[in-house]
């Protein structure tokens, strides 16, 4: 997958859940989502490449970087919490679908249950692991 590929399928995806908003509050190069006010999907080009970083769970993370030559510790968040995803081979549309949603629900669950959206549905086993 090529990085506009990686910026697109990210972005539409993000884009298509519940009671997302698309900002810029880091100025015009970064794509920031956000569901109640709380970023789950940052996009940009800003380093030099496309990347897509994400909220992610610990373990899953760790797992993902190990699996995953394209996906590294998030620059500048938590490196625990957050992960960014690089263009590549290994990278597919079901990854970052994946990835998308399982950060979007991070957040979601997150949230005090009158913050969250009416849209948005728990999957059965909470955030997914791709």
């Amino acid at each position: 997958m090529d990085g506009g590929e990686l910026l697109e399928i990210a972005m539409g995806t993000a884009a298509a859940l519940p009671a997302v908003t698309h900002e810029h509050p880091f100025g015009p190069e970064y794509e920031v989502f956000k569901v109640a006010g709380k970023v789950f999907l940052l996009a940009t080009e800003a380093p030099g490449e496309p990347v897509v970083t994400l909220k992610c769970e610990p373990e899953h993370s760790r797992a993902l970087q190990q699996r995953y030559d394209e996906v590294v510790p998030a620059r500048y968040l938590d490196k625990r919490h957050w992960l960014t995803v690089r263009a590549g081979g290994g990278v597919t549309r079901e990854l970052v679908d994946e990835l998308v949603h399982n950060s979007y629900e991070l957040v979601v669950e997150g949230l005090p249950r009158s913050r969250r959206p009416a849209g948005a549905r728990r999957s059965p086993g909470g955030p997914r692991d791709a």
